[in-house]
């Protein structure tokens, strides 16, 4: 419930920053969220500059940038990077690591769907795993095309984490029968049945509670002012490269899970 329907001042968007600020204790522990070979870390290059050429120096915003990951890749690739996140312990992690590879990083304290940054600013903004947890999506989109620059772009990678496809729910049956049968046993989750539940409830309540199609996601780009949204599906390099480091069941569900990239621009 959110704090507005409670009377407390705790609402929605302050559970979401809550969550995200518990997990990033363990979150560099989980394959999907830190990079565990050179092989996805190979994969990871090659789509972002499929989508957005060579850095040059160009200026890149990393919204909900978490541990820094994805600053860091860009950050190889020869951007100017500026990382964003509103949970401050996520920071603290991302800036330790920057420091300690000696990288020119900024790492910010902010909101994705207000930035406070300056209009017509960046030449790109990229973006992973934030738009499936963002309240008003509308406002965030509207409020990217506003910081970047005219031509510039963004890149979103994100995924339906509600939506269940046939493939998937074959292997949960394969997995379930092959720990009853004692052919494997049940893989530890990197957080508690607690935090499950706590993502549950935040994951029913925003904006994409039906799950982050693809398609839905490019329509509201579309509405909020961007041209040229491209939708790419092939994500698969990166996923068998983190297959590789989750269990075969986990893995295999991996890569038939309806997860993306969408790029769009501003016009000139």
């Amino acid at each position: 419930m959110d704090g507005s329907s409670n009377g407390s001042n705790f609402g929605l968007r302050d559970e979401i920053k809550a969550y995200w600020s518990q997990r990033a204790a363990t979150f560099d522990l989980s394959p999907g969220h830190a990079i565990f070979s050179e092989e996805e870390r190979s994969a990871w290059y090659r789509l972002i500059t499929r989508h957005l050429g060579d850095g040059k120096g160009r200026t890149a915003l990393d919204l909900a940038s978490g541990t820094g990951v994805i600053s860091m890749l860009m950050d190889d690739i020869g951007f100017d990077v500026t990382g964003m996140d509103w949970a401050e312990p996520m920071l603290e992690r991302a800036r330790a690591k920057a420091k300690a590879e000696n990288r020119k990083i900024a790492f910010r304290l902010g909101d994705a769907e207000n930035t406070m940054e300056p209009d017509n600013h960046y030449d790109v903004i990229t973006n992973r795993h934030l738009v499936w947890t963002l309240v008003n999506p509308e406002a965030a989109f509207a409020e990217w095309l506003r910081v970047l620059k005219p031509g510039g772009s963004v890149l979103i990678v994100d995924g339906d984490f509600v939506n269940v496809t046939f493939f998937e729910k074959l292997i949960q049956k394969l997995a379930s029968l092959s720990q009853r049968l004692g052919f494997a046993h049940p893989q530890p989750g990197q957080f508690s049945q607690q935090m499950a539940e706590v993502h549950r409830s935040i994951l029913s309540r925003v904006h994409f509670s039906g799950g982050a199609r693809a398609e839905a996601v490019a329509d509201l780009l579309r509405k909020a002012g961007f041209q040229n949204v491209t939708i790419d599906k092939d994500m698969r390099q990166i996923h068998r490269a983190q297959a590789r480091h989750m269990g075969l069941w986990k893995g295999m569900a991996r890569i038939v899970q309806h997860r993306y990239a969408i790029k769009a621009t501003k016009g000139a």
